[in-house]
């Protein structure tokens, strides 16, 4: 019994000096050691939550610059508010009742006197009408948005086919004479103050276009065709992007609609629908040459050459692009390098494959892209 109770003995110190160092390394009692830690975790979620947040007025659905986008920002403000009286209300009648002290506590419910009762019961028929009330509203605002948004429709509007693809975006501007169809990617220009129809469609999977300063969102569905109109009052680019999961690469699925005056895109227009300049010099000569004799020519169209292929973007004035791969890189000499020799590790399962170049060959082949002005 002694060897026991001097082993227990020793236990307890143990424990205690352990105790002791902890306190010590957490600069006091247990309290205080998680003070830090709590504090770190109180940090990391208000990052968290702010990292959430996005300043970028070019693509939110609360800088409308548009008036469809202008009826659903209306909209999303009118349920906002009500949703916050709704809940200010609510919270201060459940107060209310949690603190003020009832005038026959205590007292059995048959002897309550009947105006008690008539009381409660004026309370839940006024909490009924104030919901059947709200919920009228939330139908009339939310028709008369219905209505405004198809308001827009012109008989002489701009026409645009956007077939949504894994993982980009072909768009084809519809024209009455057939030699001024033009088709581009990743990139929408629409003259200010002009409705345009936007007719959807997808070649694979669903997609779903949304460009939230112009208009809400839209499905692409395969073998379907949805429309929507669109109009920019105010120049500017705006960003847009797939906003239905499609695979993937869904998040690097982004589209620009670049709103310009009307002059402006039409001067545009006049050049993207010139042929691609043929090359000039021996570097650029020799980059055409690359592009045509690798698989490059099987999946894209330069219009001007023999490249006429139809599963990729059509790359007839890739050099007047912001953009590649569908908004995720800038068109830069570097990152068009890099997608050239390593697209699957920029994107990976994306159908555009790495190229092997030795650097010779790139180099030319960088030089007669960056010419397709």
């Amino acid at each position: 019994m002694n060897g026991l109770s001097a082993l227990g003995s020793r236990r307890s110190a143990c424990r205690t000096a352990a105790e002791s160092r902890e306190r010590r390394a957490y600069g006091g009692g247990p309290a205080r050691g998680r003070e830090p830690r709590a504090a770190v975790r109180a940090a990391l979620c208000a990052v968290a939550l702010l990292s959430a947040c996005s300043l970028n007025s070019h693509q939110s659905a609360l800088s409308a610059s548009g008036p469809q986008a202008g009826k659903i920002e209306s909209l999303w403000w009118f349920a906002l508010w009500t949703a916050t009286a709704v809940y200010v209300v609510t919270v201060a009648a459940l107060l209310y009742a949690a603190f003020h002290r009832r005038r026959h506590a205590g007292t059995p419910v048959v002897d309550v006197p009947r105006e008690s009762h008539r009381g409660a019961l004026a309370w839940v028929l006024w909490s009924v009408l104030a919901t059947v009330l709200v919920l009228l509203a939330f139908l009339v605002v939310d028709l008369y948005t219905a209505r405004s948004l198809a308001a827009l429709e012109r008989p002489r509007a701009m026409h645009v086919k956007v077939n949504a693809r894994q993982w980009w975006w072909e768009v084809q501007y519809v024209d009455s004479v057939p030699s001024r169809t033009l088709t581009t990617a990743n990139e929408i220009h629409i003259p200010v103050g002009r409705p345009v129809l936007v007719e959807l469609t997808s070649a694979d999977v669903i997609h779903s276009f949304w460009v939230p300063n112009l208009h809400g969102k839209r499905d692409n569905i395969p073998g379907a065709r949805n429309r929507l109109w669109i109009q920019a009052d105010t120049a500017g680019v705006y960003r847009g992007e797939c906003a239905e999961f499609c695979g993937y690469q869904h998040a690097k699925m982004a589209l620009l609609v670049i709103a310009e005056p009307q002059r402006r895109f039409d001067q545009w227009y006049a050049e993207q629908l010139a042929d691609a300049a043929p090359p000039t010099d021996s570097l650029r000569k020799k980059g055409q040459d690359v592009f045509l004799a690798r698989a490059c020519a099987m999946c894209h169209a330069i219009r001007g050459t023999p490249a006429d292929g139809r599963v990729a973007p059509d790359l007839t004035h890739l050099a007047s692009r912001r953009t590649i791969a569908a908004g995720t890189l800038p068109n830069t000499r570097g990152h068009l390098g890099g997608w050239v020799v390593n697209a699957q590790g920029i994107k990976p399962g994306t159908l555009m494959p790495s190229v092997n170049l030795d650097p010779d060959e790139l180099k030319a082949l960088l030089a007669y892209l960056e010419g397709l002005k």
